[in-house]
């Protein structure tokens, strides 16, 4: 199966409905054998580096990219191995938390105009504007009279985007209820990685439901044709890593970059 395929397969059309149980988080999507598709993957990176400094060289593009999904799913993790072949000066990568008073002040999407990417530049944003139709939504932060009127905010703010030159890659990984599980308890055992753990990510397990109630709608009526969902799996990291790569190479490709032309003028410089 061609990386496109792949793409295809878990991404979400327009106006779909969306069973996210069809969706299995530990699909290999007939990828192979882990081994050979790590292999693969590597070699991937190394186009998906080449492709990032053409987008620095030209700067006329950018690229954005949401990590959307329940913790333990993998959102650091993506960020590390899908973007660790990139020049660091080529990203700028903003982690969305709480807002802070001064961004309350503002309307929602606000903060997330600080944040976007010139041109030349890969935004990642490990959570984004859409924590606003699921947290708020399911720890009822502020009425559905606020939160149901931001879906239509969103896409209109995104095709903006789109139309001004920024491609915007969608993302969910979509970690199991079982596997969720297993990481939290490799967080409570490994010194390493306790500092991950708090309490609050029992709170938000507890309304798994609503969560993937609030995802569905996320992506039934936030995934357009400018700016589409990708339902990855996320239990086997080598898996989500792969189709991660592979949805940022493609992105980039469809700008069709080219190293720019040397003046000729300039070529003729004579270094002394």
């Amino acid at each position: 199966m061609t990386g496109h395929d792949v793409l295809k397969g878990i991404r979400i059309a327009e106006g779909a409905k969306v069973a996210l149980r069809a969706y299995d988080p530990a699909d290999t999507l007939g990828l192979g054998e882990k081994a050979d598709v790590v292999a693969q993957t590597a070699k991937r990176a190394e186009r998906l580096a080449e492709l990032g400094a053409m987008l620095a060289a030209t700067r006329s593009h950018a690229l954005v990219v949401l990590v959307q999904g329940m913790d333990a799913a993998g959102k650091d993790g993506t960020v590390k191995h899908c973007l660790g072949t990139l020049n660091p000066m080529e990203m700028k990568v903003t982690a969305f938390k709480a807002p802070t008073s001064t961004e309350l002040a503002h309307d929602f999407l606000w903060r997330v105009h600080a944040a976007l990417p010139e041109r030349g530049q890969i935004g990642i944003f490990n959570r984004s504007h859409y924590e606003d139709v699921l947290v708020v939504r399911v720890s009822e932060l502020a009425p559905k009279a606020v939160w149901s009127k931001r879906y239509d905010a969103i896409n209109s703010f995104e095709r903006h985007l789109a139309n001004e030159g920024t491609t915007i890659v969608k993302l969910f990984l979509n970690i199991s209820r079982a596997e969720q599980a297993k990481r939290f308890r490799d967080r409570l055992s490994d010194r390493t990685k306790n500092w991950k753990f708090s309490a609050a990510d029992l709170e938000k397990r507890s309304q798994w439901p609503a969560y993937m109630r609030a995802y569905r709608a996320v992506l039934e009526r936030t995934s357009t044709a400018l700016a589409p969902w990708h339902v990855v799996p996320a239990d086997h990291a080598w898996v989500r890593n792969a189709v991660v790569t592979e949805a940022l190479v493609d992105a980039l490709e469809a700008m069709d970059l080219s190293w720019p032309r040397l003046d000729p003028a300039v070529r003729k410089t004579k270094i002394v």
